[in-house]
């Protein structure tokens, strides 16, 4: 459990103007329920609506992709997603701080899981500019041919192996 670092609006968008709409519409009615209220107060009560909507769907990137929590629970507020429930694995819990981190609107993900078997922690580690998942292995564990355990430690987030960008963080489990 703890603070994870992300590089924030770097990763994949999660709506694009999907999001922008679902940003007005929370905003929209948190103005209607808030006209008695100062401006300040108004404008606090849409931040809520918007960061409650978005951590719903940061909630439907983690069960879209599989990753199965029980009682999972995402909040959101000022660029952070702090994550709860319980899972079975480390590894389960690495991937969904990765799912959730390497979302453009995410800077850092507050890991509150529970991990019903405990195991070894893998280490994060930052894409740079040229770099491969062949070259990571190389680095990580002394040989180029054992990229094919990175990418299988990143799916279902990972599609291809041939798929990383900087910035990008990446799961290298140990072996």
């Amino acid at each position: 459990m703890g603070m994870f670092d992300f590089v924030k609006g770097i990763g994949s968008k999660l709506f694009g103007s999907d999001e922008e709409e679902a940003k007005a519409k929370a905003e929209a009615e948190a103005k209607a329920a808030a006209e008695a209220q100062s401006e300040a107060e108004r404008k606090a009560l849409a931040q809520r609506y918007a960061d409650a909507a978005f951590a719903q769907s940061l909630a439907g990137v983690v069960t879209n992709l599989g990753l199965e929590v029980e009682g999972l629970k995402v909040e959101y507020s000022d660029h952070v997603a702090t994550v709860h429930g319980q899972v079975a694995s480390n590894e389960l819990r690495e991937k969904i701080i990765l799912a959730l981190g390497n979302i453009a609107q995410v800077s850092q993900v507050d890991d509150r899981l529970e991990v019903v078997t405990p195991e070894p922690e893998a280490q994060f580690y930052v894409v740079k500019k040229g770099d491969t998942l062949s070259k990571i292995a190389k680095e990580y564990y002394g040989d180029f041919k054992k990229y094919p355990v990175i990418f299988e430690a990143n799916k279902p987030m990972l599609k291809d192996p041939d798929l990383i960008y900087p910035g990008q963080t990446l799961r290298i489990p140990p072996l």
